[in-house]
């Protein structure tokens, strides 16, 4: 849908963040991957100049005929990146603590939802979504940093893999050899690895390489894990492409291929929202609808048990719209044992092509976002844990320099079922090394009416 220019000036005032506050008007180096920047020459036509995307000094002539410029001088469009590719703008993200330099890519759709990646985990850092008067907000959680993600949760938003969610032991069995991944999570007697162990995808730091599609701007990231990476057979290749479209959607392209030995793959990314945006208090007040009739229940190490389950008179039944905040502390065995929603439902379509899972809404806003990917599960998850729970004993800061509350995002995500290597009854997730991992995964987001 197309979005007005209001909408891209407003994120001018949205985006006085620390790091912009401090940052250098370009980056001090190149980003991994990408070619050196162009220059223009001085002789360059006015119509040439006008669309120009500039990061400092005057602004961006816009339409109505004024420059937009951001905090300091500099225009929320910014540059050109590196690559000359209007739209993604590119600079530094910090430091890790083991010294790697992370980079920052902006992109900004032509409909108007903006959105900041890093190539510190491939991952979502900001995500700017027009109300239904107009105003932007970021509704998506995340730090000012790369620091922020390694001292708090290096989950928030990331691409995770070799394989998202839980596996029951961290062991499996693959063509006669058992395989023993790090134990990462979980109670004394129920441990698991989780999202591909201690030193996984959303660890590393990717390659990366803006790009442009039909009607869509975004960021490339490929890694490639060596084999018995995180004790997992076979050197697998992963390319996960971000996009930004014209019709304000976030897709998230994912491909993948293993060399040598079989293996386990179930890529997502742990996206987390809240519609009225990052700081405004839970998601208790969100309206969740999920495709799904059925759901695996689990036990007290929140590994699947095998049985698929029909949801009719549960508080999984999310058929019809529902307040998340109507059954999440009822006391069903399934959500004592989650603290609320952490749980996979199987969706009624049954992967491989694309369909919607999902609709999350938020009434004061009127922002909406439906979830369409090409995979059999999505994981809810309505941060039951988050800054440590309903007491806050771990307060975890948020952007806007306050405290991420108790359930103050959810995550939906969409993936295979969690501990599929080790139940024959789920949908398979092995990938043969003669064979090629696609996946698609659109967050589409939207206003309701007034």
């Amino acid at each position: 849908m197309k979005r007005p220019l209001m909408f891209i000036a407003a994120i001018a005032a949205a985006s006085c963040m620390a790091q912009e506050k401090t940052a250098p008007a370009a980056p001090a180096s190149p980003a991994p991957a990408v070619a050196p920047a162009s220059t223009e020459g001085a002789a360059a036509k006015p119509q040439r100049q006008q669309r120009r995307m500039r990061y400092e000094g005057r602004g961006r002539m816009g339409p109505d005929g004024r420059r937009h410029g951001g905090p300091a001088g500099r225009s929320i469009y910014g540059s050109k990146n590196s690559r000359g590719i209007p739209g993604v703008v590119v600079r530094d993200f910090g430091t890790t603590a083991d010294g790697r330099k992370a980079k920052l890519f902006r992109v900004m759709g032509q409909g108007g939802l903006v959105a900041d990646f890093s190539d510190h985990g491939a991952r979502l850092v900001r995500l700017y979504a027009p109300d239904r008067d107009g105003n932007l907000a970021d509704v998506t959680v995340g730090f000012n940093d790369v620091s922020g993600y390694e001292k708090y949760d290096r989950n928030f938003n990331a691409t995770v893999g070799r394989f998202a969610n839980r596996i029951a032991a961290g062991r499996f069995s693959l063509d006669g050899e058992t395989y023993q991944l790090p134990l990462n999570w979980g109670p004394d007697d129920k441990r698991c690895c989780l999202h591909g162990g201690t030193n996984s995808m959303n660890f590393v730091i990717w390659a990366a390489r803006p790009v442009r599609r039909t009607r869509a701007v975004g960021v490339e990231f490929t890694t490639t894990s060596p084999d018995g990476d995180q004790g997992f057979p076979g050197k697998m290749s992963v390319k996960v492409t971000h996009l930004i479209t014209a019709d304000n959607a976030w897709v998230i392209d994912y491909e993948a291929s293993v060399e040598g030995k079989p293996c386990p793959i179930n890529l997502t990314n742990h996206a987390y929202f809240n519609l009225k945006g990052i700081g405004s208090g839970d998601i208790n007040d969100h309206v969740l609808q999920i495709f799904a009739s059925r759901y695996t229940p689990v036990d007290a190490g929140m590994i699947p048990t095998g049985e698929i389950l029909d949801v009719k008179g549960t508080p999984f039944d999310f058929l019809a719209p529902h307040v998340i905040g109507e059954r999440v502390n009822s006391d069903h065995p399934q959500i004592v044992l989650g603290k609320g929603y952490d749980h996979n439902w199987v969706l009624d379509s049954p992967g491989g092509k694309l369909a919607k899972a999902a609709v999350l809404s938020e009434p004061s806003s009127g922002r909406y976002v439906e979830t369409w990917t090409t995979e059999p599960g999505l994981q809810v998850y309505g941060g039951n844990v988050m800054s440590g729970g309903r007491e806050m004993k771990r307060p975890v800061p948020n952007k806007t320099g306050g405290t991420l509350p108790w359930r103050g995002a959810i995550a939906l995500e969409t993936q295979h079922f969690p501990d599929s290597p080790n139940h024959e009854n789920f949908p398979s997730t092995i990938l043969k090394p003669e064979t090629r991992f696609t996946s698609r995964t659109e967050y589409r987001f939207g206003t309701l009416p007034k």
